[in-house]
């Protein structure tokens, strides 16, 4: 369990730097991104990495942070989620449950070593259509196992985000911390993408 004296939110969905620096010209709220060390990597250098490792870096860099609120625009599970979504896409033969369990063994790996924990807090950007965000780990099996740890922003996009984003940081409630990212994972492999996450098993 983090013991930081911050509160470290994952922003995840429709995220833009112009939403990103409105946030951070808030005096309590401060930004950590992965450190940009050397040239900017190649197409094949990007691919190499492990899918964890930009969020990882981002969460390491959180850490030394002392204002209120850190906002973090990069996930360790982001790859995770990718997967779990393109699972329920029926024309995606490609990846299926292959694809996520590549991905969950790799962040798994990663997070036994200590590379990385899971924030404080995610916060969802909706999606601005009407369908949606569809299949959503962070919406489904996240937010299953820890109601009050995942909060939704509302439709990415429209005017006064900042402020409304700002609000929802300040109303986030306390609860149980996340159970082992093991666990976390077994619930995504039980969880049904078409039922109500309230309905659903969950970790304990």
């Amino acid at each position: 369990m983090r013991r930081e004296s911050s509160t470290v939110v994952v922003l995840v969905g429709e995220v833009d730097e112009g939403l990103l620096a409105g946030l951070g010209r808030s005096p309590n709220v401060s930004l950590a991104r992965a450190p940009a060390t050397g040239p900017p990597a190649t197409d094949e250098a990007a691919a190499a990495r492990p899918g964890w490792q930009a969020g990882a870096l981002a969460m390491r860099e959180a850490a030394r942070r002392r204002s209120t609120y850190v906002i973090v625009p990069d996930d360790p599970l982001a790859e995770v989620a990718a997967a779990w979504r393109a699972m329920w896409d029926v024309t995606d033969a490609v990846h299926g449950a292959a694809g996520f369990e590549e991905h969950a063994a790799e962040a798994l790996a990663a997070w036994r070593d200590k590379r990385f924990e899971l924030p404080d807090y995610y916060l969802v950007l909706a999606a601005a259509e009407p369908g949606g965000t569809g299949p959503d780990l962070y919406l489904g099996p996240l937010r299953a196992a820890r109601p009050r740890r995942v909060a939704v922003a509302g439709p990415a996009g429209r005017p006064g985000q900042t402020a409304r984003l700002l609000d929802t940081l300040r109303s986030l409630e306390h609860g149980p911390w996340w159970p082992p990212l093991d666990e976390l994972i077994g619930a995504a492999r039980r969880f049904y993408a078409g039922g109500l996450a309230e309905t659903q098993p969950a970790p304990a």
